[in-house]
């Protein structure tokens, strides 16, 4: 690693530290010229995830864009972001060792339909509300129904 002050390649490490759950390492480096401590951060470089539509159509996955829908799903319910954030996570990790690179979009909005369903009763039924495009109440009491007849899987994911 070239130092930032004085350009030479060769350091030592000082620390290292595993972060974000073990997928991001912080090292606290020194330059052995000049003595200059300095940060770096590795990471895994994944392979951009591609979303097969309804239509057939892929198109590249957008992490951002699925948790503004959870996020609308779980507006003024007690979810925190963090929350929402590694629900999407552990969607996708599943999903990515189901299909490879290549997720149905469906397989995505199933598998967060399961996780809000243990999570918030009242976010699942909204995001099923868009998601499956409900026409009508009777749509809803058919979800609602659903919730009281299957127990969900338990999972213990934190509110806040």
């Amino acid at each position: 690693m070239k130092c930032p002050k004085c350009g030479e390649l060769r350091d030592r490490v000082i620390d290292s530290r595993p972060l974000q759950n073990g997928t991001v390492v912080r090292r606290r480096r020194e330059c052995v010229k000049c003595g200059a401590r300095f940060t770096t951060y590795e990471e895994i470089e994944r392979v951009a995830l591609r979303v097969q539509k309804r239509d057939g159509s892929f198109e590249l996955f957008d992490r951002q864009k699925t948790i503004l829908g959870i996020e609308k799903a779980c507006e003024k319910r007690p979810i925190s972001l963090k929350t929402i954030e590694d629900l999407v996570d552990r969607v996708i990790a599943e999903l990515v060792q189901a299909h490879g690179q290549e997720i149905p979009s469906s397989a995505i909005g199933e598998g967060i339909i399961e996780r809000l369903r243990t999570l918030d009763e009242v976010a699942y039924v909204r995001f099923a509300s868009v998601y499956r495009k409900f026409r009508d109440a009777s749509d809803f009491v058919h979800a609602v129904k659903k919730l009281n007849r299957t127990p969900p899987k338990s999972e213990t994911l934190p509110l806040l």
